[in-house]
């Protein structure tokens, strides 16, 4: 049968083929954070979610142990999602500037939002292994988004976990703003990751952050228009 993204979304969240991975994302459900211990944890795989005919894609590293792994939405509950999800709504991919649930009425118009590896690294460090073992997700996506022309890389393991799967030579060079074109017509462009480590030191500011997905909308093409219109910055 032909492959869906439902059947993806299936695939992905019964997935226990990284022994340490399942452990870890389990191990946090359980015992939490005491500032989300009323919350009923995911703890288990995140498949990307978005508009199914987006010509922008956007793949970080992984889910956080008490973001994504809580919530059940990648980049949705931890730092690094609140400037993701502030970025978009300044730029038109989507509806509102936050993410908390997968109830809070995000919509997402033009982008589809995923991860190169799908289950909370103890660390935010996954291994070779645990990264080739989800490639065939991000493989999957690549084929079944097939509107995608632009792939938004937060961080440099994203971009060499995109140039993998797409068998992408000679391999890109990461840095923010970088550009490299990928097999199909599509190009990659790179960010730093909107981690605390970059947000709080200055390396990456809303301007620089706002100015990828301005870009990204320009080589994507056209696309019906965006959710809402971009404010004068």
């Amino acid at each position: 049968m032909p492959d869906t993204l439902e059947r993806l979304h299936d695939d992905t969240v019964v997935c226990r083929l990284c022994p340490r991975l399942v452990a870890w994302r389990e191990k946090v459900a359980v015992e939490k954070r005491a500032s989300f211990k009323d919350w009923d944890y995911w703890g288990r795989p995140l498949p990307g979610f978005g508009d199914p005919r987006a010509r922008v894609m956007i793949v970080g590293l992984a889910p956080a142990a008490h973001g994504g792994n809580r919530t059940g939405r990648i980049f949705t509950g931890d730092r690094s999602g609140d400037w993701l999800f502030a970025s978009l709504y300044r730029t038109g991919y989507a509806n509102q500037p936050t993410s908390v649930s997968r109830e809070d009425g995000l919509a997402v118009k033009g982008a589809w939002i995923c991860a190169a590896v799908r289950c909370a690294p103890p660390d935010n460090r996954p291994t070779p292994q645990e990264r080739d073992n989800c490639a065939p997700f991000l493989a999957r996506e690549f084929a079944l988004l097939k509107e995608v022309r632009v792939v938004v890389a937060l961080g440099a393991f994203a971009a060499t976990c995109i140039a993998r799967t797409l068998k992408t030579q000679p391999r890109p060079v990461f840095g923010h703003g970088a550009e490299t074109a990928l097999p199909g017509g599509r190009t990659l462009l790179c960010s730093f990751h909107p981690s605390q480590r970059n947000t709080f030191t200055g390396k990456l500011t809303e301007e620089m952050f706002d100015a990828i997905f301005v870009r990204a909308r320009e080589l994507a093409g056209p696309h019906p228009s965006p959710l809402r219109e971009r404010p004068c910055v």
